[in-house]
């Protein structure tokens, strides 16, 4: 006959204490993994637009990032990425260049790492009196200030060292949540090795 053995007091404390280590470390694990468990994506199809065709869509693993175009602040840049975006030459694209507390850097879609851009002409620069805000996109360039092409960044804080200098085309309306979710890249130099990519970009009328 086998005899029945109680597990004392604190044998259970033991093992209920291990049972709930092993469920936070799966957790931890699968968030890790994971970053875009527990998000809440946005259905450009259930939001009203009143310019659908000044509306950008980006798709970033997470979810969508929608950014309202400022045609009537950067109207050449405007069209460009809407010209870009509708051949498909962001698709696929990573943000090469990602620094914490300051911006996402993406565009370069014939290098894809930041010293490319697309065979268009470079753009002479709208610099305006538009700031540099949480959510702002606009386009980077070299020290040339007419060297914008295809490359642009989304501001994770308030730049206003910026204002004045770059081109500023768009602000994030919707998604900015998956903005913050992108890869980071190296301290100072911001260069990210296996980056996050734009999945694809639309414009809104176009869907």
């Amino acid at each position: 006959m086998i005899k029945k053995i109680k597990a004392s007091t604190s044998e259970k404390l033991i093992f209920i204490f291990i049972l709930i280590l092993g469920l936070f470390t799966l957790t931890s694990f699968l968030l890790l993994k994971n970053k875009c468990l527990f998000v809440k994506n946005y259905d450009p199809e259930k939001i009203n637009f009143k310019n659908p065709a000044n509306v950008a869509i980006l798709n970033v693993g997470c979810g969508n990032v929608i950014i309202e175009l400022l045609p009537d602040i950067a109207p050449n840049h405007v069209n460009r990425i809407k010209e870009l975006a509708r051949e498909g030459f962001y698709d696929g694209v990573p943000f090469h260049r990602v620094i914490e507390g300051f911006m996402a850097q993406t565009g370069d879609g014939e290098n894809r790492n930041g010293t490319g851009g697309s065979t268009k002409p470079d753009l002479k620069n709208e610099f305006g009196d538009t700031p540099h805000l949480r959510g702002t996109v606009s386009m980077a360039r070299t020290a040339d200030p007419d060297s914008a092409n295809s490359q642009f960044f989304i501001c994770f804080a308030e730049a206003p060292h910026l204002d004045g200098q770059y081109t500023v085309f768009g602000q994030v309306v919707e998604g900015m949540e998956f903005v913050d979710k992108i890869k980071r890249g190296e301290p100072g130099s911001g260069s990210v090795d296996d980056p996050d990519e734009m999945i694809t970009v639309r414009v809104i009328s176009d869907l």
